[in-house]
């Protein structure tokens, strides 16, 4: 499976696959790898902004 796809999978931007294996571990790991991806994109906006509006 490629990396933007599964991406896509955590965003909600694209269906799961109806075969994949559904268990809750997966399920956990999913809503962990979610959440990293969405305070990654956070400190990124964070970072900009204080770069270009903070700048000294």
């Amino acid at each position: 499976m490629g990396i933007l796809r599964q991406l896509a999978e955590y965003l909600y931007i694209k269906k799961r696959d109806p075969n994949a294996p559904r268990t809750k571990w997966i399920g956990y790991m999913h809503g962990i790898n979610r959440l990293s991806l969405l305070m990654f994109a956070a400190a990124l906006i964070y970072m900009l902004i204080r770069f270009i509006f903070f700048r000294r």
